[in-house]
């Protein structure tokens, strides 16, 4: 993979914002967000399993392990103390965008363009004007991958001058998700594909090549700003900084009462329908096969679940300047505010009055502020990996994130001193 030279998160004085911007910088996918992961936690000692292999005989013995599957990651470290629940912080690592098409390439008006398939629900406006990098995986043909990143932007997706529609500021911009959304990426007659440019970033014949999934990303980098250095731009923070706070944690645990597990899952985006999404039945399987290592029974493993506690981590929507009437004010998440605890009747959100009390502990434990967010009647809000982790493993779950604006947007902003509360929020959750 091709990597920048020189890393934004040098320029960023604050040694852990610096580590949250380098995770970002170097995850411009889901299978890099693992990738980034694994490296992280082997550095910390913890140990790769093979997902379709026993795992060895845990009893009597602290063991941290993780289990991957494509753009999911299931991290787990067993205790000393007590091993008979789970207590787990899950993440997504998808983030919606423009995912290129198997067949790419074309051609319009003396340029080469690219067709994209529009993943999730991004603002698409977001995505213009934009020098974008090209990104993904290869499949080889002998089942092998090879992550890929462009070092430089390839594409640009650019906007209709404003001579030729000069009502779009009164107007407002309408894109059409087929026509106006071709980005281009060659002049000429250029007989250059994305194949053989992906071939060449992961160091790869063309003729060893199986299959490419790509997508384009910003080229920008994470970067604080602000006068106070008080804010955080960057891409996919939704939900990358998740990850890396669920990941942080997670390799500095210690003293855990419970098996403690961190859980990235792919494909929130677009549902979490998928073997590696959180409708899938990978993170339950893990974990009983953790049971079974230790030495648990069918029965044992199964009573494990009402005993576990889960944190779904995803980001909220902050309090806009612009538009303070979208939210109800006793329940508005600010930026810089502490972590927002998210609640919905209508279980978009699972958290309940039980599983709250978890939170609230960790909170205190971790001696940070949170706030309550609950949306609007007229309002209504998204979803996450709460309910449906909830749903399938019985699991008391409870939904939290960071605030921050310009949610789905191709460039993301939140508060750093949120994210920096969030790993410590994460780590006294994950003790127990």
């Amino acid at each position: 993979m091709t990597s920048r030279s020189k890393s934004p998160s040098s320029k960023v004085t604050n040694p852990r914002i610096a580590d949250l911007c380098s995770f970002l910088d170097q995850s411009p996918t889901a299978h890099h967000v693992v990738a980034t992961a694994v490296r992280r936690l082997l550095d910390s000692g913890f140990v790769w399993f093979d997902e379709r292999s026993d795992l060895p005989d845990f009893t009597g013995r602290v063991v941290k392990g993780f289990v991957t599957r494509g753009g999911a990651l299931i991290a787990f470290a067993t205790s000393q103390k007590a091993n008979d629940r789970f207590r787990i912080v899950g993440a997504h690592t998808d983030s919606p965008g423009l995912h290129l098409k198997s067949r790419p390439e074309g051609t319009s008006s003396n340029f080469g363009t690219l067709e994209v398939e529009v993943y999730g629900s991004p603002l698409l406006n977001s995505w213009l004007d934009r020098d974008l990098d090209i990104a993904g995986h290869v499949v080889r043909k002998d089942g092998t991958t090879r992550l890929f990143r462009s070092a430089q932007p390839v594409s640009r997706l650019a906007q209709l001058a404003i001579h030729l529609d000069r009502g779009v500021n009164d107007n407002g911009l309408v894109l059409d998700k087929h026509a106006h959304l071709r980005p281009v990426w060659l002049t000429g007659d250029s007989t250059h594909t994305v194949t053989q440019l992906a071939a060449s970033l992961s160091e790869t014949p063309v003729r060893n090549v199986a299959a490419v999934q790509a997508q384009l990303v910003d080229h920008t980098p994470a970067q604080v700003l602000g006068a106070d250095a008080s804010l955080l731009a960057s891409g996919r923070l939704d939900n990358q900084l998740s990850c890396w706070a669920a990941i942080d944690a997670i390799a500095q645990v210690k003293g855990n009462s419970g098996v403690a597990v961190a859980a990235l899952f792919d494909h929130e985006e677009v549902g979490s329908e998928s073997t590696t999404g959180a409708a899938g039945p990978l993170l339950e399987h893990v974990l009983e096969r953790v049971a079974i290592a230790l030495g648990k029974s069918r029965h044992e493993y199964l009573a494990m679940l009402p005993a576990s506690a889960c944190l779904s981590c995803d980001n909220a929507h902050a309090v806009h300047p612009n538009y303070p009437e979208r939210h109800d004010p006793k329940h508005a998440p600010y930026i810089n505010k502490g972590v927002a605890l998210k609640s919905n009747s209508n279980q978009r959100y699972a958290t309940s009055a039980t599983s709250r009390a978890a939170f609230l502990d960790a909170s205190e434990n971790a001696r940070v502020a949170h706030q309550e967010f609950v949306s609007r009647n007229n309002m209504p809000c998204g979803s996450t990996i709460g309910p449906i982790t909830a749903t399938r493993l019985g699991i008391d779950t409870v939904d939290i994130g960071v605030p921050q604006l310009s949610m789905h947007s191709a460039r993301e902003v939140c508060g750093v001193s949120d994210a920096l509360d969030l790993p410590k929020i994460v780590a006294a959750f994950l003790r127990g």
